[in-house]
């Protein structure tokens, strides 16, 4: 595993004890609390706190399960209740951010992948004195809407870091598939591939949040760009839909994704995949939480304010051995 800008171990002890298992995921109106389940231990003596985490999740989006199961853990640990809620849409976050304002809990967490569209309503948490924390999108724009700090990984940086690898492994066409416009991370990764890559880059963008319309799209550019050696995919449910895509346009093309989960490990084993960029979202929820715990209970801000990174880390056939138990149970 190889790791990029690697950030500084900023691990509360219990990540160490990862017992969590895989949750489902949460539509715009979902709403799930933990505070009693998921540790072996006993939760903390401090107060009982309550702490939303609202997000751009898709349906059927399962990399959010894997940040909520850290986030519930962490949860369990230090007596907080947690609350979710996503929705795909700008417009709707900013809604949902906002009725967790009125509700009073004790932080926020946010993502910022549209960051224009939900600006206003963390500004309204941040004037209320509710903490808010950004994670995994948008990180570029977190101290400007007040949160206290990022977590996540830098998503050019992590593009960069796949652009250099391509020229290692000696591609020379990559497709890079976007699979939610107007989310500024998705694009900073591509532009981050095509900022390294000495070949050349293309971008697709498909309808995310339709899986067989999604692979009939990068199927139909495969089969007309013959000399497209690799696609890059953005999200690990599109891997998978790629692997497809290229048996059904009879493409030789490598397949290369952002992020991991089960599916993914086991591409990578067959060698279905050539590699994955794990940003490890159980740590960006575990951390959140716990984050925002540390700040309300010890007056704590974790990197001192600035972003504190997950990764990226490039993943290989060669790490699966040591990753498939973590996979297995939804934390990687």
């Amino acid at each position: 595993m190889r790791t990029y800008r690697t950030a500084a171990a900023l691990l509360a002890a219990g990540v160490l004890a990862l017992t969590a298992g895989c949750s489902s995921g949460g539509g715009k109106d979902s709403e799930e609390k933990n505070g009693d389940s998921g540790g072996g231990g006993k939760a903390v003596a401090t107060e009982r706190l309550k702490i939303a985490m609202v997000t751009h999740s898709g349906e059927g989006d399962t990399f959010w399960d894997i940040v909520k199961n850290g986030a519930e853990q962490a949860a369990a640990k230090d007596n907080v209740e947690f609350l979710y809620a996503a929705d795909k849409e700008g417009k709707g976050q900013a809604q949902l951010i906002e009725s967790y304002v009125a509700k009073k809990v004790d932080g926020i967490v946010v993502t910022l992948a549209k960051p224009e569209a939900v600006r206003a309503s963390v500004e309204k948490a941040v004037a209320a004195g509710i903490p808010v924390v950004s994670i995994n999108a948008g990180g570029e724009h977190s101290g400007a809407v007040g949160a206290l700090g990022h977590i996540g990984q830098e998503e050019s940086v992590a593009g960069e870091a796949v652009g250099e690898e391509l020229n290692r492994r000696g591609r020379k066409k990559a497709l890079c598939v976007l699979h939610e416009q107007g989310n500024v991370s998705l694009e900073a990764r591509c532009a981050g591939v095509k900022k390294t890559f000495r070949g050349t880059v293309e971008n697709l963008n498909v309808e995310g949040t339709n899986m067989p319309a999604s692979t009939s799209s990068i199927e139909a550019k495969l089969q007309t760009g013959r000399d497209i050696d690799t696609v890059v995919t953005l999200g690990a449910p599109f891997a998978a839909a790629t692997v497809k895509a290229k048996a059904g346009a009879g493409s030789e093309a490598e397949v290369n994704t952002f992020d991991l989960n089960a599916e993914v490990v086991e591409q990578l084993e067959a060698k279905e995949i050539g590699f994955a960029v794990d940003q490890q979202p159980y740590l960006q929820g575990y951390l959140a939480v716990d984050g925002l715990w540390l700040h309300r209970t010890n007056g704590n801000v974790l990197g001192g304010g600035r972003p504190v990174l997950t990764g990226p880390a490039l993943v290989t056939d060669k790490d699966v051995p040591a990753l498939r138990k973590y996979t297995a149970r939804g934390t990687r």
